[in-house]
């Protein structure tokens, strides 16, 4: 018997006032910056600034951590993978993102039904994960890995609109 359907839903666009498209700006360039300092920059005060820095972060808009370079921290194998599906793409995709190793999951439409970018400490580790974990979950019908022999480039500071 065939899955239902489930219907594919993107979260609504939040609507930013121009003060919060500034802050998420300002700690585009620096997550660093204190909230005293953003208070000066944007014209708030600091209780205001913490309370929508606040709320764009329990609204997902905007995350705030630490952007590391793997290889420095032992990961010395990063790929991305296509996978083709047959049956529930969605299950197979909320099954990818449980494995630790992924640390970005989308949806395509063309070649690949998914695209999965991997954090691995080397070649056995991304070996193990590709046949051991990945080929064999339901619903993976085949996987195209393309290694990254080099980074080189990595920003989140593209704005807002």
């Amino acid at each position: 018997m065939s899955q239902p359907a489930r219907a594919i839903v993107e979260p609504p666009e939040a609507r930013l006032d121009d003060v919060a498209k500034r802050i998420v700006e300002i700690l585009q360039q620096d997550g660093r910056r204190s909230y005293a300092a953003l208070a000066k920059e944007v014209g708030l005060s600091e209780a205001a600034i913490r309370t929508r820095v606040q709320r764009l972060l329990d609204a997902g808009v905007m995350q705030i951590v630490a952007v590391t370079d793997p290889l420095q921290l032992g990961f010395r194998r990063q790929a991305m993978i296509g996978v083709r599906t047959d049956g529930d793409l969605l299950a197979v995709a909320d099954k990818l993102t449980e494995l630790p190793e992924v640390d970005y999951l989308v949806t395509t439409a063309g070649t690949f039904d998914l695209l999965c970018e991997v954090v691995c400490e080397d070649d056995d580790h991304l070996l193990e994960l590709i046949t051991q974990r990945m080929r064999r979950m339901p619903g993976v019908v085949s996987t195209e890995t393309f290694v990254y022999l080099k980074l080189n480039k990595q920003h989140y500071d593209w704005g807002t609109r």
